[in-house]
């Protein structure tokens, strides 16, 4: 199965419960090997960074496998709305 930036999303959003995601291929030709992700989820409230980046590798265990280079933001809705205000 192919990985695609979709399928990133939806992982995630069915998986933990993801409010907002950003998924970028960062490949030099888009051939789905470099990503570099920004996940917003009430299920990171009071968890930190190392935690909540366990639960995203959690998640694409499968799709890790296949990916050279894998790049994650993890944010709480109130940190997302933080840094949309600056």
């Amino acid at each position: 199965m192919a990985i695609t930036t979709d399928l990133i999303r939806e992982k995630l959003i069915a998986s933990i419960g993801a409010v907002h995601v950003d998924v970028e291929d960062t490949s030099p030709n888009r051939c789905a090997g470099s990503f570099k992700v920004l996940i917003v989820s009430p299920q990171f409230e009071g968890k930190p960074l190392l935690q909540r980046h366990r639960m995203v590798n959690t998640c694409l265990a499968e799709e890790l496998k296949e990916i050279h280079a894998f790049e994650q933001k993890t944010l709480t809705p109130e940190q997302w709305e933080k840094q949309k205000a600056q």
